[in-house]
């Protein structure tokens, strides 16, 4: 069992915290925010081509032909082996019939040679984006809602509402750390975003769980004099091989995914397991590094206020 001090080198975790969320800030005001279609509106386009479709002059063929940037992805059905590639023109107005048929014309007769064929056309309203977008953080707010009164009541014996509290500032940070992937990395947006943030709650609460479980348990055993800082630092190294084993396979396991995805240029998996893979991380982090020492902390404040 590991003997590391993570009470006392609270500082130097929260210092690297504010540091990496700072240069997210920094990144979000610099380079913006990239909203998929989904949550800004647009319209999709997805072809399906043959033989080796020439990238760059597709998406300048599309851009002058919509009068606007777009962007593509490029995927292939591995059991088919059909090719395809979507536009997204993310904008506050869709394309009209009579534009997406002009497009279609375009694209088809500069490609001839990849034989383009139109498979699917779909308008995002912008009202309809941001009311999703809207629904999704209330989800996310509402999910973190129910796990503070679900943690106060399973560790209401150590002062749950605390604990509670301090695992959703954990999860905050998670969720900062991913946003900030998707930022300086300019993924955008979309519901995969949603669905690793929703991903990263669940397996950051279960980290913070199991080290709250051993905090009870040794609380159980451990004199009443025993100081919280020594009891919490004892739990938590007791719970570092677990946590991090937990972790490591399921980064290892997401790592794969990733790797296939990039070989077969599958975009919208990237998007959702790279972002993944550093959220796993900075759950394992956070919730070892971060919430118990941070609960230490609340802790012995309250202790202070008492005796005062």
């Amino acid at each position: 069992m590991p003997k590391i001090n993570f009470v006392g080198n609270l500082k130097k975790f929260t210092l690297i915290s504010a540091i990496l969320i700072i240069a997210i800030i920094v990144f979000s005001f610099v380079f913006g925010v990239n909203l998929d279609i989904q949550f800004r509106g647009g319209s999709i386009i997805t072809y399906s081509y043959e033989g080796d479709l020439d990238m760059p002059a597709f998406e300048q063929t599309v851009n002058g032909a919509v009068g606007t940037s777009v962007s593509l992805q490029k995927s292939e059905n591995i059991a088919t082996g059909q090719q395809t590639v979507v536009v997204s023109l993310p904008g506050t107005q869709s394309l009209s019939s009579e534009q997406m048929n002009t497009l279609s014309d375009t694209v088809q007769g500069t490609f001839a040679q990849n034989n383009l064929q139109t498979m699917e056309i779909s308008n995002v309203d912008p009202t309809i984006g941001s009311e999703f977008l809207a629904k999704c953080l209330v989800a996310v707010a509402f999910a973190s809602l129910l796990m503070v009164i679900y943690v106060a009541f399973r560790f209401r014996k150590i002062g749950g509402l605390s604990a509670g509290v301090i695992a959703v500032v954990a999860l905050i940070h998670d969720v900062v750390i991913v946003y900030g992937v998707f930022i300086i990395f300019r993924i955008p947006i979309n519901d995969n975003f949603m669905a690793v943030i929703l991903t990263i709650l669940g397996y950051s609460l279960n980290d913070t769980i199991v080290i709250y479980d051993r905090i009870r348990e040794n609380e159980r055993m451990q004199s009443r004099n025993a100081q919280i800082g020594e009891l919490v630092n004892l739990s938590i190294n007791q719970s570092f091989k677990r946590t991090l084993m937990t972790s490591i396979t399921t980064v290892l396991a997401m790592v794969v995914v990733t790797v296939v995805a990039v070989i077969f240029n599958v975009d919208t998996i990237i998007s959702f397991s790279f972002p993944l893979i550093i959220g796993l991380i900075s759950g394992s982090y956070s919730s070892i590094c971060l919430a118990g020492p941070l609960w230490v902390k609340w802790q012995e404040n309250k202790q202070s206020k008492a005796s005062a």
